[in-house]
């Protein structure tokens, strides 16, 4: 694409350097820079075969269940927008700044959530075709947003108004939810009566994370437990049946608890609440969290971020990015705690 001065002649020349950026800067923001790809040899590997070959690995992930849907569905979505962008540009000559700028031009894309998720999943593409094929790339090093403390959850008053406004089934799967701070698709939405344990103590759910490829065991509350042997009864042992099913008897898939969850919010007005609004699905994982933390369960004696870590299938260190670092300058009372002043 030639580039053009203010006047629209062409730039040419070295001497004219400031003006040739200027003029591609003007164009990048009119959203009509793509990056043009020189002559390749043969068997030399583009950026669309990349993308094919981890769309194909997460499909036999699905498959093998090692991979969640959700994942994949965003991982396809993402790379053949990246396809559209530079899918024929061969991968040496693929640079950060490409990257950078697709993600730029994304015009929905105003949330930084939304950006690191999209450039993890380019990242993870380039990354399997290094470790598997040993095609090489550019892109070590490539920044993305940082991550966003998971500072909202649900208040006693906010999970009163949900049961209130929806039916048993989606209500228990919620209840759960924030009591076991399971991730709620790919880990809630599968247990079943062989993943339970009756100990001395009390029950324990055995918990296989698609996301984490791991399983811990963990303790659930008493009030978890007697929904749990009250909903095995249609659910026993060896059946596979999911313990938690909606009012068809089916297990909870991500895009109806999600519609389900957007009624509730329009139902309440919390779609016009400014902090609202935010509330998810996901919001019960991070009201255990801040419970746990908070010793909202037990009398006021907070976990350790360790032990929490542990609950939710996390590393410490992630599960103090996500809830401890930022909570803390607004729930101070650990830290009054800590030093004698309850």
């Amino acid at each position: 694409m030639p580039l053009l001065d203010e006047n629209g002649k062409r730039i040419r020349g070295k001497d004219n350097r400031q003006t040739a950026e200027l003029a591609l800067a003007r164009v990048k923001l009119a959203r009509q820079w793509r990056p043009a790809a020189e002559p390749v040899t043969e068997g030399e590997w583009l950026v669309a075969k990349v993308c094919s070959e981890y769309i194909e690995y997460c499909e036999r992930g699905v498959a093998n269940d090692t991979i969640s849907e959700g994942y994949c569905d965003e991982a396809v979505r993402r790379l053949n927008q990246l396809c559209e962008y530079c899918g024929l540009l061969p991968v040496t000559q693929l640079q950060k700044g490409h990257i950078q700028h697709w993600v730029e031009t994304q015009k929905t894309w105003r949330s930084p959530v939304t950006r690191r998720s999209a450039i993890s999943i380019v990242l993870a593409a380039f990354n399997h075709a290094q470790n598997m094929h040993n095609v090489s790339h550019g892109l070590k090093g490539l920044k993305k947003p940082p991550s966003r403390p998971r500072l909202l959850s649900f208040t006693e008053e906010d999970e009163a108004a949900i049961y209130g406004t929806t039916d048993e089934p989606f209500g228990d799967f919620l209840f759960v939810a924030i009591r076991t701070g399971l991730r709620p698709f790919c880990e809630l939405a599968r247990i079943t009566a062989d993943n339970v344990v009756e100990t001395d103590r009390g029950m324990m759910w055995q918990v296989y994370s698609s996301k984490t490829k791991k399983t811990r065991k963990i303790p659930v509350q008493s009030e978890v437990a007697e929904l749990t042997r009250r909903l095995m009864e249609t659910a026993p042992l060896h059946s596979g049946i999911a313990i938690l099913r909606n009012a068809q008897g089916n297990p909870w898939k991500k895009p109806t608890a999600v519609g389900r969850f957007l009624g509730i919010k329009k139902r309440l007005g919390w779609d016009k609440d400014s902090v609202k609004r935010h509330y998810s699905c996901y919001t019960a994982r991070h009201t255990f969290a801040h419970r746990m933390l908070s010793g909202f369960w037990n009398g006021g004696v907070g976990c350790s971020i360790e032990t929490l870590g542990e609950l939710m299938g996390d590393t410490p260190k992630v599960a103090f990015d996500h809830y401890g670092r930022e909570w803390s300058h607004s729930y101070q009372e650990p830290l009054w705690a800590a030093i004698g002043l309850v």
